[in-house]
């Protein structure tokens, strides 16, 4: 299928924007952790930044959670009716992201066309999950979707390129940012592609083979809830053309070195006993995260609590630690059976595998209109 990740419409922060405080991890981060939100609102103050254009998690059980969706909202209208916002037009982003841990990845941004993704079970569609998505948790993001102006993707999508020819055609040209990340998150750099560097990056995606081209990420429900937005607005008459037919993302390449899984733990809070860890191991990821969900489920039931979904093995034991919690941790899932295993078997359970560390994920930068 061609033209399903071709150049978007983006708006960046005007020139002379303190990018440090602009962008943002992505909202799925620090969910146990309101404490890092609340330190990085501080920081930022009353400069332009992403972290006014999204909702935190960690905030969506909160009693003021329906005035944080207002203001998320309120700002977005602003900004745009500011001087916040420059366009760059008809173009993909170059990103070279230094993690922390100093490897460089590589991933390309551009608009993906909805119409090439379908998220549910069984599907055979050039795009797909990779894990299992929760019906119940599109209804809110749908319905943010709906009444937001803007998009600011954290959806990372995968391509099998052994060859590199993707990234490898890609020609950089004007820097569009270059900064360092707040608080450890390393440092990121942009460069634009349009016209004709552009168009050789649209061939070379456009050449990619086989029934499966994109594979998920990062982001999954994040572009599930986009792809129902899309459809109510396709059966209610919207054009095909519409904006919201596309959602912004980024493209990397899965044999990409510094692309990395790891594990999502499962910790239970809130419990009637606390300090322990049950800690699995084998080959088969899947059936592992399935059995420590079965596990953390039926625990809670008998015990009481809740189950949270924490990146990092360090920062699971340090919360199951602590009175009233406990911990269920998993192994990494081998990166190179992805594409075999979503073609033969499906999707792997709900929060299998992550890609890099918290501070690794995708920050919010790159912004588009979906109105």
């Amino acid at each position: 299928m061609k033209d399903i990740f071709t150049p978007a419409d983006i708006l960046l922060p005007a020139a002379g924007t303190d990018m440090t405080r602009w962008a943002a991890v992505a909202c799925d981060q620090f969910s146990a952790r309101p404490a890092y939100w609340e330190t990085m609102s501080a920081f930022v103050g009353r400069a332009p930044s992403a972290l006014r254009l999204m909702l935190p998690e960690a905030y969506l059980n909160a009693p003021d959670v329906e005035a944080r969706k207002a203001a998320m909202l309120r700002a977005m209208e602003d900004y745009l009716a500011g001087d916040v916002f420059r366009p760059v037009p008809a173009s993909y982003v170059l990103v070279e992201r230094t993690l922390p841990n100093g490897k460089v990845r590589r991933g390309l941004v551009g608009k993906l066309d909805l119409e090439a993704y379908d998220w549910t079970e069984g599907s055979v569609s050039t795009v797909r999950s990779t894990e299992a998505t929760v019906p119940e948790r599109l209804p809110t993001r749908t319905a943010l979707r709906r009444q937001a102006a803007l998009e600011m993707p954290h959806i990372v999508l995968f391509m099998d390129d052994p060859e590199d020819g993707v990234l490898g055609a890609a020609e950089p040209g004007e820097t569009l940012y270059d900064f360092d990340l707040y608080a450890g998150g390393g440092h990121v750099k942009g460069c634009r592609l349009t016209g004709p560097a552009a168009e050789r990056v649209k061939e070379a995606i456009d050449g990619l083979p086989g029934p499966l081209v994109f594979a998920m990420g990062d982001g999954n429900h994040s572009l599930a809830a986009a792809k129902e937005h899309w459809e109510a607005l396709k059966a209610a008459g919207a054009p095909m053309d519409h904006p919201a037919r596309y959602a912004l993302a980024e493209l990397e390449n899965l044999r990409d070195p510094a692309v990395e899984f790891f594990p999502i733990h499962r910790v239970v809070f809130d419990t009637d006993e606390g300090g322990f860890v049950y800690e699995f191991a084998g080959d088969d990821t899947g059936a592992l995260v399935a059995r420590a969900d079965e596990e953390a489920r039926a625990y809670t039931a008998a015990h009481g609590g809740y189950i949270d979904y924490i990146h990092g093995g360090e920062e699971a034991r340090t919360m199951a630690a602590r009175p009233g919690c406990g911990a269920w941790l998993l192994p990494a899932l081998d990166k190179s059976e992805l594409f075999g295993h979503i073609l033969r078997w499906g999707n792997y359970p709900k929060k299998s595998f992550s890609v890099g560390e918290t501070l690794d994920k995708r920050w919010y930068i790159e912004c588009r209109m979906i109105r």
